[in-house]
């Protein structure tokens, strides 16, 4: 990727007037920038923060059909995003992975007559739900799901084969099984958009930590967060994809029309392995006394996901996962898998996002549509530009939602679409191996390659799928070294990612190139060992290495539950170094 001061550069020297200005380096921003390049047009994508930094970092990390939409009646809204779950795990299958879901059952008949009603569109309020109602949804989602069908459909699960395996509470009745899939890294899905992007689009350029913060004399002031500096830009057109932030870039530009609310879901990441092994590779999807949806599943061999909570608020930017939360998440877990026993010894990570919903009356947060729409502002005389704003938004549909609002705006740019974005592969997905055979010749390709053990190469295939290949390539000895107490990463893959992934914070490294926080490897002493690789990279003084680390391990305990409690290995290591 090209370099964050070239673009600064071209952004100073008025290259980017008169071009498309994207605001929101979120999942939805960057589709319509992905788009836009494919069709060849000139466009600049700004975000006050990193890529994937606000609420497309904190989704339940599933590329998801939305079975509960069924219940608020948005037919529509599942079609479009079992389609393109199914579309997502061709284009994107080193990052999309299919995933088993048991749909635990407290009743049988529990919701009937309040089925009826939300087919009707007579009643949004969530219900309860017995196995009878959950089967009739489970089929219609099968329905949904036979165009380019990539998975089984949905089929009981013998209660006596359900509670052998999981150890369910005795007051589930039934148990039902259908496929989703869920997304290894949306962080770096976003980063690949980008860099798919600029490589079918040069003339395009993306922006992180660059915040619009004024409208004068027809041109937007830019302010770089990084340094301070103010840029100006005249857009040809402006699209608002800032998600919960809408109203706030709308208000900086002149419209003081309130479009957005937002809900805050909160999950943790617990270390329990014994879960692990209980869930046996499937994810559960329960529902609440409170009449909502939870899940609970693995991430790897260790480490559970467990969400999500949907709570009004308007404290977007500091949004975390609070005791409450956290109290609740483990109670409802219990009341579903009573020898759980979550306790919070066990968090190793808490991540939370503001839902960028559209204003509701809605009494409860569940019946607030999941849809997306546009709004559309015209030029006036103090803005010469017109601006489309995008309310509301998934990430299982980002793609379709790009398509659609790139379509709106095209005819305005006196352009028609050159190709569409449904079969187009997303990053290392492109050419990725299908069978086995194929998948163990990549492995032994980027070993031979990069010099790397065949394990290394693997992770390095998981990871970054064919980009593999060039990341191996740009190891040199010294990057073959794994990284100080962090298994699984090599030196190297962390330089590459600070040499060419526009990097310019020390968390975007820790919080997002990488999954080093969200897999518990966000130690004191990994990050002073991992800041003294990046810090030369990136031209840091002492100074701004010190105030980098401590800021992020703030950040990590704050709002993260990071603990920085020494285990009894480390504590000895620490001990026998001194001695010595």
């Amino acid at each position: 990727m090209e370099k964050r001061s070239k673009i600064l550069d071209r952004l100073r020297t008025g290259e980017f007037d008169g071009a498309v200005l994207i605001v929101g380096g979120g999942i939805n921003g960057v589709g319509v920038y992905r788009d836009l390049a494919a069709q060849g047009v000139s466009t600049l994508l700004v975000d006050k923060g990193d890529f994937a930094s606000g609420t497309s970092s904190a989704p339940s990390r599933l590329i998801h059909g939305g079975l509960r939409y069924l219940e608020t009646g948005e037919f529509q809204l599942v079609r479009e995003s079992v389609e393109e779950r199914n579309r997502l795990l061709l284009n994107a299958p080193h990052l999309v992975k299919p995933i088993p879901v048991w749909v635990p059952a407290l009743s049988r008949l529990g919701g009937v007559m309040s089925a009826g009603l939300r087919f009707l569109r007579l009643k949004r309020t969530p219900g309860a739900k017995g196995s009878i109602v959950v089967r009739m949804g489970l089929a219609l989602f099968d329905r949904f799901g036979d165009k380019g069908r990539t998975m089984p459909r949905h089929r009981p699960v013998p209660i006596s084969e359900a509670r052998k395996q999981i150890g369910l509470a005795r007051a589930v009745r039934a148990v039902l099984e259908y496929w989703d899939a869920r997304i290894v890294s949306p962080e770096r899905y976003t980063l690949e958009l980008v860099e798919d992007a600029e490589t079918d689009c040069p003339s395009s350029g993306a922006l992180p930590y660059t915040e619009v913060s004024g409208l004068a004399n027809g041109r937007l002031s830019l302010t770089d967060g990084i340094t301070g500096e103010t840029m100006t830009v005249r857009p040809g057109l402006v699209i608002n994809c800032a998600g919960p932030w809408i109203d706030e870039v709308d208000a900086n530009i002149g419209i003081s029309e309130p479009l957005s609310e937002g809900t805050k879901g909160s999950h943790l990441v617990l270390e329990r392995p014994d879960l692990v092994c209980d869930l046996n590779g499937a994810m559960l999807y329960f529902e609440t006394h409170d009449h909502r949806a939870c899940l609970v599943y693995a991430l790897d061999d260790k480490m559970v996901l467990l969400g999500t909570t949907d709570l009004r608020t308007k404290e977007i930017d500091t949004a975390r996962c609070s005791d409450e939360e956290i109290e609740y998440l483990f109670g409802v877990l219990q009341d579903v898998l009573p020898q759980s026993r979550p306790e919070r010894e066990q968090i190793r990570y808490s991540f939370a996002g503001v839902r960028p919903l559209p204003r509701s009356d809605a009494g409860a947060t569940g019946a607030i549509s999941r849809d997306h729409s546009f709004r559309d502002f015209p030029t006036n005389q103090a803005r010469p530009f017109e601006v489309v704003t995008l309310v509301g938004g998934k990430w299982t549909t980002y793609r379709a939602c790009a398509e659609q609002l790139v379509d709106h705006i095209l005819p305005r740019l006196n352009k028609k679409r050159i190709r569409s974005t449904l079969t187009l592969p997303v990053g290392g997905g492109r050419d990725f191996p299908k069978e086995a055979a194929a998948r163990n010749a990549l492995v032994a390709e980027v070993a031979r390659d990069g010099g790397i053990e065949t394990a290394a190469a693997e992770r390095f295939v998981n990871r970054y799928g064919t980009r593999a290949r060039k990341i191996a390539l740009d190891l040199d000895e010294a990057g073959r070294v794994e990284l100080p107490g962090v298994p699984g990463y090599l030196v190297g893959e962390i330089r590459y990612m600070a040499r060419h992934e526009r990097v310019s914070r020390f968390h975007d490294i820790v919080l997002r190139r990488s999954l080093l926080a969200f897999e518990g490897l966000a130690s004191e002493a990994n990050l002073n060992a991992l800041a003294d690789i990046i810090a030369p990279e990136l031209g840091w003084t002492q100074t701004q290495r010190d105030d980098e680390v401590a800021e992020l391990l703030e950040q990590l305990r704050d709002r993260h539950h990071v603990s920085y409690i020494h285990d009894k290995s480390e504590a000895d290591i620490y001990d026998e170094a001194t001695v010595a």
